[in-house]
């Protein structure tokens, strides 16, 4: 195995300070003549000297490293990389961020202070907090000292951080003026809370399901919790014709657990989720969703992380547009 090529022994061999190397090789050539650039560059390249990438971007004065921090909720049982909705915004974030010229790390953590750690750890251009809510963002603006935004967040709108979002509200009246349109006039409302996000998408369903009933099913956070509590509940959802799971996750599952038991979708029951992510279409029957936009949100962050780096002012609240996505989970109900 070759031995490995260190900074100090190019140094004395080129009869140059350790510092000077180091510079060339971080680029950082601006008080350094081009003559020894170019000693320096020619016995690196003889020598075959492969700097670390990491030891590169720490030099640097602009990393161009954007850190991207995943609430590792409960829910998601400690998967949450593999939930439809993260992986989908991660796909996008990393695709916008690579053509805006960034590198993306990613961590996942359920504790807050973890946040601020991770961000210390790495000489970051910026940070995106993936699905937090009711989180202390003021204390972490003023400890960090980085641009960071929020993304698919949830607080008060008067608080001075750039939060990129979707219009929650809105979705789900669309869903709420679709059944009721089709003819269904009892409705399921499938959500493991009633507060940030879900609650203005269960806001919205009420208020497009004008003249409707709703019954809300809070289901718990785990998966078998959620079969258990279904089967305790039949009678509840068999009173209704319709339902509307705040996600497409919850929805793709609560179809299964009908077919399960013989209760057809959507001859019987009709079934809407939310975020139209890529399991919509391999479920069967196709599920009918609430589209967001994720590569526009992506490229929203990116443009709000630069302003925010040159020191202007970003947007408080960005709020993107969705659209109901009809597929074939939803039948008219005639009765």
């Amino acid at each position: 195995m070759a031995q490995r090529v260190r900074i100090a022994d190019l140094a004395q061999e080129l009869g140059l300070s350790t510092a000077t190397v180091s510079n060339v090789i971080h680029g950082k050539t601006k008080k350094i003549s081009d003559e020894t650039v170019k000693r320096v560059q020619a016995l690196l390249e003889e020598r075959q000297y492969i700097p670390s990438m990491a030891g590169i971007l720490l030099a640097r004065n602009d990393s161009r490293i954007i850190g991207v921090v995943v609430n590792d909720h409960e829910k998601y049982e400690g998967r949450a990389l593999e939930d439809a909705f993260v992986a989908a915004s991660l796909n996008a974030l990393l695709s916008a961020l690579e053509k805006a010229g960034y590198f993306m790390m990613i961590k996942a953590t359920r504790d807050w202070s973890e946040v601020e750690r991770f961000a210390s750890m790495w000489n970051m251009d910026g940070m995106v907090l993936l699905g937090f809510c009711d989180s202390d963002y003021e204390k972490l603006r003023e400890r960090m000292h980085i641009p960071f935004v929020v993304y698919d967040g949830f607080f008060e709108r008067d608080r001075g951080i750039c939060n990129l979002t979707i219009d929650n509200f809105d979705g789900g009246c669309q869903v709420g003026v679709y059944l009721r349109g089709m003819g269904h006039r009892r409705a399921l409302l499938i959500s493991d809370n009633a507060v940030c996000m879900d609650a203005e998408r269960m806001a919205g369903f009420r208020a497009g399901f004008s003249g409707g009933e709703t019954v809300f099913l809070e289901v718990p956070m785990n998966r078998e919790g959620r079969y258990s509590y279904y089967q305790e509940n039949l009678g509840r959802i068999l009173a209704c014709t319709a339902a509307f799971a705040v996600s497409d996750v919850y929805a793709a599952e609560f179809m299964h657990f009908l077919m399960e038991r013989g209760i057809s979708v959507p001859e019987k029951m009709s079934v809407v989720g939310f975020d139209d992510n890529a399991l919509c279409e391999s479920c069967f029957p196709r599920l009918t969703t609430v589209g967001q936009d994720a590569g526009e949100r992506a490229r929203m962050a990116v443009r709000a992380l630069r302003e925010l780096r040159a020191g202007n002012v970003a947007p408080v609240e960005e709020m993107l547009p969705v659209k109901l996505i009809i597929r074939d989970s939803v039948a008219r109900h005639t009765r």
